[in-house]
């Protein structure tokens, strides 16, 4: 489908372009969410009769997002969570986590507005960013960890998983080694008189 972009979109286009999506992109997202219209001769001409007051809102929302940015860039939150001794989250950490803990700190940040590949799965410090506008997108750091404790830890730079993974190399105790040509619970077989007197010899 041919659509008349209202915004910029990431990969896309930005306002006035012209742009062929899938079909359902189209009809799911972009027109429900008024960031485009169909491109057709009306609309066409309904876009070019508001383009000075869509270009002027527009770079209103930006210089908002840009000044929200200042004071979200760079924030940190942190996330305690349970993991196991090898730092595996039991769970993950997503989208909707990230937006709650950021609106808990005061930020007026939206589940929509983060933007992950990917949930966190283990502890430790992730950047993840946070689109506060098409063109405007800053960063925070998540720290997930088992305890306040070693969320203060990471915090300062040192390396929990780096820790607990020597923690279970420690811990995982030793095996004894074995003659490999001895059977399991035999006996040496008790000394004759001959193996006497050659120990005897060779104290000598």
């Amino acid at each position: 489908m041919d659509i008349i972009l209202l915004e910029r979109i990431e990969k896309l286009g930005s306002i006035g372009d012209v742009v062929s999506v899938r079909d359902g992109y189209a009809r799911n997202f972009l027109l429900p969410q008024k960031k485009a219209l169909r491109a057709n001769d009306a609309n066409r001409r309904v876009f070019e009769a508001n383009r000075e007051r869509l270009e002027a809102e527009n770079a209103q929302r930006r210089a908002d997002a840009a000044k929200a940015g200042e004071t979200v860039d760079g924030a940190e939150i942190t996330l305690i969570r349970a993991a196991s001794n090898s730092g595996q989250l039991y769970g993950s950490v997503n989208v909707r986590d990230v937006a709650a803990a950021l609106v808990e700190k005061g930020f007026e940040i939206d589940k929509r507005q983060v933007v992950m590949s990917s949930p966190i799965k283990t502890i430790g410090l992730s950047t993840v960013t946070i689109a506060l506008h098409p063109e405007v997108r800053v960063t925070v750091k998540v720290n997930v960890a088992r305890s306040d404790d070693e969320a203060e830890l990471q915090s300062q730079g040192v390396d929990i998983m780096a820790q607990m993974a020597e923690e279970v190399r420690d811990t995982a105790g030793f095996t004894e080694r074995l003659d490999p040509d001895r059977e399991l619970g035999e006996l040496p077989p008790p000394l004759t008189d001959e193996d006497e007197d050659e120990a005897g010899d060779r104290a000598a």
